[in-house]
């Protein structure tokens, strides 16, 4: 019996067997979309939904493409235990975090730049061009994340969903002046 550990795919044969911090994963995403070998094959395009492809998951990682137009968007969402990195390797998309009594704070995220998070971050992400592209790394591996609604009477709700399921926007209801304030 040998002590060595499997063998890991092309691109994800570095990696520690650990549970990866923001800034690690930052790196993981930069290097992947230096390697289009890697994620090329999985691109594809629907304004009806989200494309998006696994790339790689282990007991400490989860690797994923995504695919963009301006039409799709994830709604408020949470990543429920999971740090995140995000990379655009193509096209744009758009950021947006909450902030109560207020407008989200809106940031275009553009090819060749990335940006990590904690599992404490709530955002909702669009597409900004056709042909949108991203690569995204979440450790520990998402399991679920929380899907955020507004309900009729203004108060916010928080869904538990698996983590395979598309995320897309709740049925949302403008919030009252003073609550969180939802992206249109």
């Amino acid at each position: 019996m040998s002590s060595e550990s499997p063998s890991r795919p092309a691109g994800f044969e570095g990696l520690p067997r650990r549970t990866l911090g923001r800034q690690e994963l930052r790196a993981l995403v930069d290097r992947l979309a230096e390697r289009p070998e890697l994620w090329r094959e999985h691109v594809a395009f629907s304004d009806d939904r989200r494309h998006y492809a696994s790339l790689y998951r282990d007991e400490h990682v989860d690797v994923w493409l995504l695919c963009w137009t301006p039409r799709n968007d994830t709604g408020w969402h949470d990543h429920d235990v999971s740090s995140g990195a995000v990379r655009v390797v193509a096209g744009a998309v758009e950021e947006n975090n909450p902030r109560i009594g207020g407008d989200p704070v809106r940031t275009v995220v553009s090819a060749g730049a990335s940006f990590c998070f904690g599992p404490d971050h709530i955002h909702r992400m669009t597409g900004v061009e056709e042909g949108s592209v991203t690569i995204h790394a979440y450790s520990p591996p998402l399991v679920r994340m929380g899907q955020y609604s507004v309900d009729e009477s203004g108060v916010m709700r928080r869904t538990v969903v698996d983590y395979t399921e598309e995320l897309r926007p709740q049925d949302e209801v403008p919030a009252p002046q003073g609550a969180l304030a939802a992206a249109s």
